[in-house]
């Protein structure tokens, strides 16, 4: 039977994530305070030798962020920023909730080490407005951080100051595309940035900035206390560590699951209990609304980045959501085709358009009434890796994924 790892969820559960007493005493800033006695650039090479990759969906090498920002010309006024993404809208997503509200000063300890090793001395969390709950125990856990002398002036008697806001998103699923939500935070209408230039050198303010998730955060110290290649003896080669699946839908025990990157979809769903009722395994979709169908050909393949890329799906979030064959699959992709279309902003013309058709020609292969239904499901592809191509941000280029999966593993039932 799989086991969880936990290392972004150690905590979770067991203290009190008001108590930065209890977060200490559980071995809290440890870390950092090993951080304090090295100096910047070991922080960045630790990180960059661990080959941990974002755990926001895209899967980009965390140590080359690091690497590019602390790189960066610093500005005249000297300013680089980290900014922490807990705006979390990809929906079956709630890893960043769960370690916000159950650990909060795991995930600022984080974006400690990450603004000492580029030498930041401003970070703002980003957390989407409905976040009640994590917004309430992030801002006690940073007034714990200002009273217990690990945020503010000299930090720990040491060169180094940081202070951390927060600010609020207003629940645009835009927003959570890392510069889109850096012309939010800025206080602008969440528009995409195009880029380049990237947040590593013209990031919020125009400033140089490290921006991360909040579960790649979390991880950070539990990387800086035992060291690189402890990290890189879990998971697989190229997609090293652990990762938190948060899995819903057709099994016995929806949750959140921390396990080693490389456990199989097979081996997640019987760590949820298995499948509701005893029914058999139908389809999932991995990675939320901009992730991938599959079906049981999955089910033993490894979970990790590369190779589910391999086989045509995304490991995405981290969202897992299993169906039964009592699940609609056409209703499945109406769903996050109107959440496409829905969320767009309309600044570019290909998604605000293309979001729109391709409602419309799902419709169609609903309702049968193309009398050739492949014909439509290969436009619908066309249409899709069009915007993808042209569209100004991830969101126009998200729907080729859900669309291109669910021909590749169930064409023959549409």
């Amino acid at each position: 039977m799989t086991q969880q790892t936990r290392i972004a969820l150690r905590n979770a559960g067991s203290i009190d994530p008001l108590s930065i007493d209890d977060y200490i005493a559980a071995g809290g800033f440890q870390a950092f305070e090993k951080a304090l006695k090295q100096k910047p650039g070991e922080l960045v090479s630790e990180l960059e030798a661990s080959n941990i990759r974002g755990r926001g969906g895209g899967g980009f090498p965390t140590g080359m962020k690091v690497k590019f920002t602390d790189k960066a010309d610093r500005p005249a006024d000297g300013m680089k920023y980290v900014v922490c993404n807990a705006d979390e809208g990809e929906p079956g997503t709630y890893k960043d909730r769960v370690i916000m509200e159950q650990d909060p000063h795991l995930m600022i300890e984080g974006m400690l080490l990450a603004a000492y090793a580029i030498q930041a001395q401003k970070a703002y969390v980003y957390i989407r407005g409905e976040y009640a709950d994590s917004i309430r125990k992030v801002e006690q856990a940073l007034k714990n951080c200002y009273n217990k002398g690990y945020l503010g002036k000299n930090i720990r008697s040491s060169d180094f100051s940081l202070d951390i806001e927060i600010r609020l998103g207003a629940g645009s699923y835009l927003c959570g595309e890392e510069l889109t939500l850096l012309e939010s935070l800025e206080g602008k209408r969440g528009y995409p940035r195009i880029k380049p230039p990237f947040p590593a050198n013209v990031g919020v303010f125009n400033k140089p900035t490290l921006i991360n998730n909040v579960e790649t955060f979390a991880l950070m110290p539990w990387i800086i206390s035992e060291g690189s290649q402890a990290f890189t003896a879990m998971g697989t080669e190229k997609s090293p560590g652990t990762k938190i699946f948060t899995i819903s839908g057709d099994v016995e025990k929806p949750g959140y699951y921390e396990v080693v990157m490389g456990t199989t979809l097979r081996e997640l769903i019987e760590l949820a209990g298995g499948m509701k009722g005893g029914s058999a395994f139908h389809a999932a979709i991995l990675g939320g609304a901009a992730g991938s169908f599959v079906n049981e050909s999955v089910l033993d393949t490894p979970m990790g980045f590369d190779t589910l890329k391999e086989v045509g799906a995304t490991l995405g979030s981290g969202a897992v959501m299993v169906m039964d064959s009592q699940r609609s699959l056409y209703d499945m992709m109406a769903s996050i085709l109107d959440f496409f279309a829905h969320e767009s902003c309309g600044k570019c013309v290909p998604c605000r358009v293309g979001t729109t058709m391709l409602v419309k020609m799902w419709e169609e292969v609903k309702r049968k009434k193309n009398g050739n239904r492949t014909v439509m499901l290969e436009k619908m592809e066309e249409e899709a890796d069009y915007m993808q191509k042209t569209s100004l941000c991830p969101l126009g280029g998200s729907p080729i994924i859900p669309i291109r999966s669910a021909v590749q593993y169930f064409k023959n039932e549409f």
